[in-house]
C-alpha cells in the first residue's frame, strides 16, 4: 500500500455533542470511507489503542485527546492524522513524523472565545447566573452588580484574541492594561491598552483574564504569589488552558475570599471529574470549554477535515502541522 493509497476508516473522537456528521460536509468525502464516531473521551490507553487500531484516520477534536508518542507508536494503521483549528500542542508532532503519519490542520472560523471571555466577565460582575437562579426561585434582586465602565481590565496575553477581548473593554469604558513576557509598548497601544509589568497587572486589575499559548514557560503564569497581589474585588477569568493558573491556589483564593470571583471554561483535567474542587468554590462561574465551541467553527472545521482527506488521497496533504 502507498502513502497516499485510499483511506478505508476514519474515526472522529470526542463528538460530546453529537453532531459532527450534521455540520459538516461529508458527502464530499470519498464514498469508500467508512466513518465512525465517538462521543466520550477515553482516559485509559490500552482501551484507546483498542478503539483506535482499526482507523488509517483520525478526526482530533482539538486537544480533548492527546497523541503522544506513546500512543502514536501502538496504532501501526494510521496514516492521516487531523486536528481540528491550525496547531495542537497535544499531538506529538516529531513523532507523527518519524511513524510515517500526515498530520494536518483546519482553518476555523474567526474567534468564539472572545465572546465567551466576555460572557463569563459580565456574568461575573452582574451575578448573572446567581439572579437568575434566584428569580426562578421566587425571589427578587438579591445581590447589587458592578457595572464595568470605569474599571480596569488586565489582559495577559495580548494576542489575536487578547487584543479583541481588550478592544471590547475599551468600548464598554474600561481603562484597558496588559501584560506578557515579549508584549511592547507599541503592540499594547495597536490594541487600545497599555503595556506594564506583571506586578502591576496583578495589583491593579479589576478583572483579569489569561490569553496565552500553554507552554512549559507559561504553565502557572499565573501563581500563589500573584493571585495574592489581586484586589480582593477582582476577578479571573480563564479561557485558554486551566494549567495557566494554579488551580489549588485559586481554590484557596476563592475559599478564602481573598478575591471575588472567577470565571472558568478551561481546567487542569478535562472533561472536569463530578468530584473536583473548583465545583465547590465559591463565587465562580464554570463552563465545560465552550471558547471554540460554535456552529460557525465547528463547519469550518469539517469543511476542513473532508479538504483534508480528499487532498491526502489525491497525494498532496494540506496545510500539514510540522515538527
Amino acid at each position: 500500500m502507498t502513502k497516499f493509497a485510499p483511506l478505508a476508516r476514519l474515526a472522529i473522537l470526542d463528538d460530546y455533542q453529537g453532531v459532527t456528521l450534521d455540520l459538516g460536509p461529508w458527502g464530499d468525502a470519498p464514498p469508500t470511507l467508512a466513518i465512525t464516531t465517538f462521543r466520550d473521551t477515553l482516559k485509559d490507553a490500552d482501551a484507546l489503542v483498542e478503539r483506535l487500531a482499526p482507523f488509517d484516520a483520525i478526526l482530533a477534536m482539538r486537544e480533548r485527546t492527546p497523541y503522544p508518542r506513546a500512543l502514536l507508536a501502538r496504532l501501526p494503521n494510521l496514516r492521516l492524522l487531523i486536528s481540528t483549528a491550525a496547531r495542537n500542542r497535544s499531538i506529538d508532532l516529531e513523532a507523527c513524523a518519524e511513524l510515517g503519519i500526515t498530520a494536518c490542520g483546519t482553518p476555523d472560523a474567526g474567534a468564539p472565545t472572545v465572546d465567551l471571555t466576555w460572557g463569563l466577565i459580565l456574568s461575573l460582575a452582574r451575578d448573572i447566573p446567581n439572579q437568575q437562579a434566584s428569580l426562578r426561585a421566587g425571589t427578587w434582586q438579591t445581590k447589587v452588580g458592578i457595572g464595568v465602565e470605569g474599571k480596569t481590565l488586565g489582559v495577559l496575553g495580548l494576542g489575536k484574541l487578547g487584543a479583541k477581548v481588550a478592544k471590547v473593554g475599551a468600548a464598554l469604558g474600561m481603562r484597558v492594561i496588559a501584560w506578557s513576557p515579549n508584549l511592547t509598548a507599541e503592540r499594547a497601544a495597536e490594541a487600545g491598552a497599555t503595556r506594564v509589568d506583571k506586578a502591576t497587572l496583578m495589583a491593579k486589575s479589576d478583572v483579569l483574564t489569561l490569553h496565552v499559548v500553554l507552554s512549559d514557560r507559561s504553565r502557572g503564569v499565573v501563581g500563589a504569589a500573584d493571585l495574592a497581589q489581586m484586589k480582593p474585588t477582582a476577578f479571573i477569568v480563564n479561557t485558554s488552558r486551566g494549567p495557566l493558573v494554579d488551580q489549588p491556589a485559586l481554590i484557596a483564593a476563592l475559599q478564602e475570599g481573598r478575591i471575588a470571583g472567577a470565571g472558568l471554561d478551561v481546567f487542569d483535567e478535562e472533561p472536569l471529574p463530578a468530584n473536583h474542587p473548583i465545583l465547590s468554590a465559591p463565587n465562580t462561574v464554570l463552563t465545560p470549554h465552550l471558547g471554540y465551541v460554535s456552529e460557525q467553527n465547528y463547519r469550518a472545521y469539517f469543511k476542513g477535515a473532508v479538504e483534508a482527506i480528499n487532498a491526502f488521497e489525491a497525494g498532496h496533504p494540506i496545510r500539514t502541522m510540522a515538527p
